[in-house]
């Protein structure tokens, strides 16, 4: 059975992703987020255009989330890992990977990616 999904954590989530667009992503004019059972969908408009970026799924914390990048060519979302190589992590971290990728700013991952020594 999947993890309940607490309006708490809906809150907290909607909280931290719109804070770190504000200051990480100044080219977002609106973040949009929709939950649905366990995932939380995320979709960014730009003075271009909008765009579906991926989907969270609650794993029953707050603070560690899987995510599944939105592939506009299948119009699907396929699971990936975060670029650190792990299955889990941030809500913030999410947004950074998709927006990394939408945004066409691969610098965004420089934190996420694990120590090389």
């Amino acid at each position: 059975m999947a993890p309940r999904f607490p309006e708490s954590t809906k809150n907290s989530v909607r909280h931290r992703l719109a804070a770190r667009a504000r200051e990480r992503w100044p080219q977002i004019t609106e973040l949009r987020m929709r939950h649905h059972g366990v995932f939380t969908y995320l979709e960014a408009t730009t003075a271009h255009t909008t765009l579906p970026l991926c989907r969270l799924r609650y794993i029953g914390s707050a603070h560690d989330w899987q995510v599944a990048i939105y592939r506009a060519s299948h119009d699907d979302y396929q699971e990936s890992l975060f670029p650190n190589g792990l299955p889990f992590g941030t809500c913030q971290d999410a947004l950074d990977l998709a927006c990394g990728l939408y945004l066409d700013d691969p610098n965004a991952w420089q934190d996420l990616r694990p120590p090389t020594n």
